[in-house]
């Protein structure tokens, strides 16, 4: 992270000056506290860019170990280092006039801005609304409404591009790189000219290819419902990925004098790429790509480079990969990840966390490690619904740092407690990523359901989840229990969350019930989650506060499936080019065992953690992975519940670990000092994940057992 030091007082009544890269910087007031509720729960301002984004978290976490500010037990900043003046008392509230919105250069800009916002909105609403219009037509009137499927598939599509779009606009599409962290000055600049430039060339390819695939749509006359002609309806894809080359570009700097230099390079790029042939550039393309993927270009453009490339080289249209992103947006099942999200976010954005908090510290307030448990269940608990670890800690962690301090814990404990508890329950329902490797699985004909994988991580789950309160119980040096709540005021504790708690009850009934179709249970659970938070709690402002939830549920989804869309390209060409079968020759004459094979498999996935996000892992590496486990006899549930909870433990794996990356940026502290602080818990929870791989029963008793009931 770059060094932020305070120096003086900023323009206006703005008591904030900052350095970032030895130099002087001054974020807007209005970007850097979006309002004082989400300052202290730890949210970063959707609207600022990366180094005011860098400038709240230090003005976040400094001091993050006082007593209880508002609403519940969030981090105190005793005195901030941004600030010239006198530092802000504990517990004070910022005016409200101080939060206002940085006003934009252009009109022009500022209506498109809300166009999008708006259509967003509109999108994931209609996405909610017309699986429950459906569900209730169906069982009241014996009708339902014609084609309501098909429309819903394709707000998928248009909620990830929509999100992927508005992502570039504020400079949050995902990347993996740590280089850049460590650069500075002109190599910094340098690197992002080169990455970014490369970014955007890859972009308008996926523009051309884009176009190509709306006229082969447009030749064959396909049609949506009713006759609808389809091409209109694909071109949101030609139109987003220009938008997010335009977006991408304007990222590079914000002199013009740069920004000319970046348009040069990416003029070269494109007329090299149009003069030199393709066979020759296929090797120097790759490499350029992996250079700026190290540089810190976004993801999506290094698995939607490569997959370009390799086709380019091969004679093949780059077209194959819009269609696969295409044909991967609206699979059926797919509207369940922007539902389920928009849950996790809901709950994220309001209350909920303090609320269950007060009930667990209820309930574990007189055992030994009380505060652990409450850490690992809140944290499991929220990362299932959202499906994003880094959620969970950007959220949460202000909130249970305190906690575990309090209770006596070393700073280094804590830390790495909450590092490690962060990527728990990605296993359990209804978490994403286990319903994306169910869709995977399923389009390369292995009878996975997303029912029988949810039962199948749940007892690994579990075990994962006890081994952290082992850990953490042991690691209470103080044998700190604190005094008994009234029975009273434990009532009053679950009186009060009653309808969140019922929150994974309704989720499970209405998935695994039979009632509804997991679109429509997930939208249930969305509505539920919406109302409760809304009418119920008041925690969030229907006009104020929704669109806000919703646009920021809305990025996410679009920065993922714009990842994966592209990734099933990528995962088209292996198939291709008989890589899996390749991979399954090897195998077959390297490694003769059924363990050596599962040993290995965990190495390989540990590292493919480290280096991939777990989405584009699920699409990439899965459906290599899932022929060799058919050919050395494991069962697919086994290997799948393998395969994530490898996943799971490559967020907190050094040096690379997303989760380390993220603890560090919310807790300002070195990755050094996180890396030592994630250590033991690493080494505990491979151990249960080498207790998975080996011990078949723990995860196929659950879905045998249901099977054999339901013969």
């Amino acid at each position: 992270m770059d060094t932020i030091d305070s120096h003086g007082q900023a323009h206006g009544t703005t008591p904030y000056k900052l350095r970032v890269d030895d130099k002087p910087y001054t974020p807007t007031i209005e970007s850097v506290i979006l309002c004082p509720a989400r300052v202290f729960r730890g949210k970063l301002d959707s609207e600022c860019n990366e180094h005011e984004g860098e400038a709240l978290a230090a003005l976040l976490v400094e001091g993050a170990t006082q007593a209880p500010v508002m609403e519940g037990l969030y981090p105190a900043q005793a005195g901030w280092k941004g600030a010239a003046q006198a530092p802000v008392e504990a517990g004070e509230v910022l005016p409200e006039a101080s939060v206002g919105r940085k006003p934009l250069s252009s009109t022009v800009a500022h209506i498109f801005e809300g166009l999008e916002n708006g259509l967003m909105v509109v999108a994931l609403g209609l996405m909610m609304a017309l699986p429950l219009a459906e569900s209730l037509l169906r069982r009241v009137f014996g009708i339902g409404i014609i084609g309501s499927a098909v429309f819903v598939q394709h707000l998928v599509l248009y909620v990830g591009m929509l999100g992927s779009v508005i992502a570039a606009r504020r400079g949050r599409l995902l990347s993996i790189s740590f280089v850049t962290t460590y650069l500075k000055g002109k190599w910094k600049t340098a690197a992002s000219v080169y990455a970014n430039s490369f970014a955007v060339v890859i972009a308008c390819y996926l523009v051309i290819a884009s176009i190509q695939f709306i006229l082969a749509k447009n030749t064959v006359g396909d049609t949506l419902i009713h006759g609808v002609t389809l091409w209109p309806v694909l071109l949101i894809l030609p139109t987003g990925f220009a938008l997010i080359a335009g977006r991408t570009f304007l990222q590079i700097s914000s002199s013009w004098m740069i920004r000319c230099l970046a348009f040069l390079v990416i003029a070269a790029m494109l007329v090299i790429s149009i003069v030199v042939s393709p066979e020759s550039l296929v090797l120097p393309a790759i490499v350029g790509l992996f250079v700026a993927s190290v540089l810190g270009a976004p993801i999506f453009t290094i698995l939607g480079g490569a997959a370009m490339i390799l086709f380019w080289g091969n004679g093949q249209p780059i077209a194959m990969v819009p269609i696969n992103h295409y044909r991967l947006t609206v699979d059926p099942t797919l509207p369940i990840i922007p539902l389920f999200t928009l849950v996790g976010y809901l709950l994220a954005e309001s209350g909920a966390a303090h609320r269950l908090l007060v009930i667990f510290q209820t309930i574990f307030a007189r055992i030994r490690g009380g505060a652990a448990i409450v850490t690992t269940v809140v944290c499991a608990l929220f990362t299932a619904f959202t499906g994003a670890s880094g959620v969970t800690i950007l959220a949460l962690g202000g909130l249970l740092m305190p906690i575990l301090i309090s209770s006596r814990y070393s700073q280094r404990n804590a830390l790495g407690l909450l590092t490690g508890a962060g990527s728990l329950g990605l296993l359990f329902p209804p978490s994403l990523p286990p319903i994306l490797y169910a869709v995977v699985a399923t389009t390369i004909g292995s009878e996975i359901t997303m029912g029988s994988i949810f039962l199948a991580g749940l007892v690994p789950g579990v075990l994962l989840l006890m081994l952290t309160w082992w850990w953490g119980i042991r690691s209470d040096p103080s044998r700190h229990i604190q005094e008994r709540m009234p029975g009273t005021t434990a009532l009053k504790a679950l009186f009060r969350a009653k309808w969140e708690l019922m929150l994974p009850v309704v989720a499970l009934v209405a998935l695994f019930s039979g009632i509804a179709t997991p679109v429509e249970a997930a939208a249930f659970t969305a509505l539920y989650a919406l109302i409760i938070e809304v009418c119920v709690y008041r925690d969030l402002k229907f006009f104020r506060d929704v669109p806000r939830v919703m646009m920021e549920c809305g990025l996410l989804v679009g920065g993922v499936l714009l990842i994966l869309g592209v990734a099933m390209g990528f995962t088209d060409f292996l198939f291709t080019a008989s890589v899996p079968e390749r991979l399954v020759e090897w195998a077959k004459g390297s490694i003769h065992s059924k363990w050596v094979f599962i040993i290995a498999l965990n190495i390989f996935l540990l590292v493919v953690g480290c280096l991939m996000d777990i989405y584009s892992a699920i699409v990439v590496v899965a459906p290599l992975i899932i022929p060799l486990g058919i050919e050395f006899g494991i069962d697919p549930l086994h290997l799948a519940i393998i395969f994530l909870a490898n996943m799971e433990l490559g967020f907190l794996t050094p040096p690379v670990g997303m989760n380390l990356f993220l603890s560090a940026y919310r807790f300002n502290v070195p990755m050094s000092e996180v890396i030592r602080s994630i250590l033991p818990i690493l080494m505990v929870l491979m151990a249960g994940v080498l207790l998975i791989s080996y011990v078949p029963f723990l995860t196929t008793a659950l879905p045998h057992l249901f099977q054999a009931v339901g013969r």
